[in-house]
């Protein structure tokens, strides 16, 4: 999966296991769809289609948690310069899905630099005027993948914007950067709103974050209260475990969301593509036979939303794969 691998981490933080980005969902065998959506399939009507565009089809009934990006920020930070929470709150009320998984294209296809795809998506969509000045040094962490560092530089070019002396520090994983966010040695973070609260939280046998966003705020509050941070607002932009198809195949049956698809595919003929964990995860078959009653023909053994799963999908060796939702190879060509 991507860079948000887990371990024990020093004092209130322990391993929790979640399917935000980077750590992917799971695989079973059962289910069962009945016809309708884009039309009753039979046979081998949903196997494989190959196809060069590759689209995620929506989770309509929440199988995935919320790991939407939403800015995490040292408590005594935000308490000494009240302009820093509202200036990160203006990225997150602009930034979109679509916006990240280009965002993420220019640097991981086009090979621009993080900085400068940062530079132009602030220059476009954020209005200096309208940001509450500050003052003083801040530390914006970004962890060693490219969403993380594109995001801790729009992060850092928007408090500059607000009057910061603001800059971005590479830090390693979570369970180093939260512990140097608490501690203040940084003092902002781009986070993701489910995975956060579940490693906050701790404990493998509570599950407190789901699918849906202001719920997961809410139960993150208190925790984030008692470890000293805060929060500001999560975006509409998310970056968490997602399944994708062909264009050819969706434009086929007609689909856009899982539940069309589980009523299209009734027959049983798709053929799933993921991690070797898929099998045995909620957030993966499991998942999407027991909340969407997907039944599939096949399960290929992949990498977690990489290179080998893109193209099992476009090359038609798989009728549908786990990917990350915001990855920049679902860019539109």
């Amino acid at each position: 999966m991507r860079a948000r691998t887990r371990t024990i981490a020093p004092l209130l933080f322990a391993v929790a296991l979640t399917a935000a980005c980077g750590e992917s969902g799971s695989s079973g065998t059962g289910g069962g769809g009945t016809g309708g959506g884009g039309g009753q399939a039979s046979g081998d009507a949903c196997a494989p289609v190959a196809g060069d565009q590759l689209v995620v089809l929506e989770d309509d009934q929440d199988l995935q948690n919320a790991d939407n990006i939403i800015p995490a920020v040292n408590a005594q930070a935000a308490s000494a310069n009240p302009a820093l929470l509202p200036a990160l709150d203006q990225v997150s009320a602009e930034m979109t899905t679509e916006e990240l998984i280009q965002l993420n294209a220019a640097v991981e296809v086009q090979r621009e630099s993080a900085e400068d795809v940062a530079a132009g998506w602030v220059e476009e969509n954020i209005d200096a005027a309208a940001l509450e000045q500050g003052s003083g040094a801040i530390a914006v962490g970004g962890a060693n993948f490219p969403e993380s560092t594109i995001l801790a530089n729009v992060y850092a070019d928007v408090l500059q914007l607000a009057g910061f002396d603001a800059t971005v520090q590479e830090v390693g994983n979570r369970e180093l950067y939260l512990q140097a966010l608490i501690d203040g040695e940084i003092q902002v973070f781009p986070e993701y709103l489910a995975t956060v609260t579940e490693f906050i939280e701790g404990d493998d046998a509570t599950q407190v974050a789901s699918g849906d966003v202001e719920e997961t705020r809410q139960a993150l509050e208190p925790l984030a209260a008692e470890a000293g941070l805060v929060f500001g607002e999560p975006s509409e932009a998310a970056d968490q475990n997602a399944f994708a198809v062909t264009q050819a195949f969706a434009d086929a049956l007609g689909v856009s969301t899982l539940s069309e698809l589980a009523e299209a595919c009734g027959d049983g003929s798709l053929v799933l593509g993921g991690p070797a964990e898929c099998p045995t995860r909620p957030f993966c078959q499991p998942g999407l036979e027991e909340t969407y009653g997907l039944q599939f023909a096949d399960f290929r053994e992949l990498d977690a939303g990489g290179p080998l799963t893109r193209a099992a999908i476009e090359q038609g060796e798989v009728s549908i794969g786990l990917v990350f939702s915001s990855a920049g190879f679902l860019a539109q060509n």
